[in-house]
């Protein structure tokens, strides 16, 4: 119980870019507002670097990123699903897809959703905000953002990243709930 605590009131005490390293884990939050401010190509590279750090099948690493800083652009992209609304405000949008062949194309999904946490938790340690917006699979979402970037056939958008420095702050909510987890012991 007073583990409990202190790692609530370490997670409470908490700022958004302090450096404390895998503990992005617990304070990340999903942000839709964003200020009025470019973000640098150093925290962009950085991003791109953490997700594609993150394990894949075979190591096939399926992925590619689009990087959209044009605000033209990005309004059409808010548009490719009804929940992308708030993308349009953004400063950046990434776009990761995914190629058509590979070693594991079953395992695709996986692969792209461990980048995108990786780029999630990268953006909180850096100071910034985003929120993952899906887009794989409905075929739908996927050909609106097709068209808007001009996608190759053997490339599909598997989700949008709007991403900038966060216009709000709360805390992120405690998900832990011990009656989902079984132990099997000897």
């Amino acid at each position: 119980m007073a583990e409990g605590k202190r790692r609530e009131d370490r997670r409470r005490n908490m700022q958004r870019g302090q450096g404390y390293g895998m503990n992005s884990i617990f304070h990340r939050i999903s942000v839709r507002k964003y200020q009025n401010r470019d973000v640098e190509q150093e925290k962009i590279e950085l991003m791109l670097k953490a997700a594609m750090a993150a394990p894949s099948a075979c190591n096939q690493q399926p992925w590619e990123f689009y990087v959209v800083k044009d605000k033209a652009v990005i309004g059409r992209l808010s548009e490719a699903s009804p929940y992308a609304k708030c993308a349009k405000d953004a400063p950046v949008v990434f776009v990761p897809c995914f190629r058509s062949k590979g070693i594991a194309p079953e395992y695709f999904n996986i692969d792209m959703s461990a980048a995108v946490e990786n780029l999630l938790l990268e953006a909180d340690e850096l100071g910034l905000g985003a929120v993952w917006m899906g887009i794989s699979p409905d075929e739908g979402r996927m050909k609106a953002v097709r068209e808007v970037l001009d996608i190759p056939e053997d490339l599909h958008a598997f989700a949008l990243i709007p991403c900038g420095y966060p216009a709000e702050e709360r805390a992120q909510e405690d998900r832990y709930e011990e009656s989902r987890v079984h132990y099997i012991m000897n």
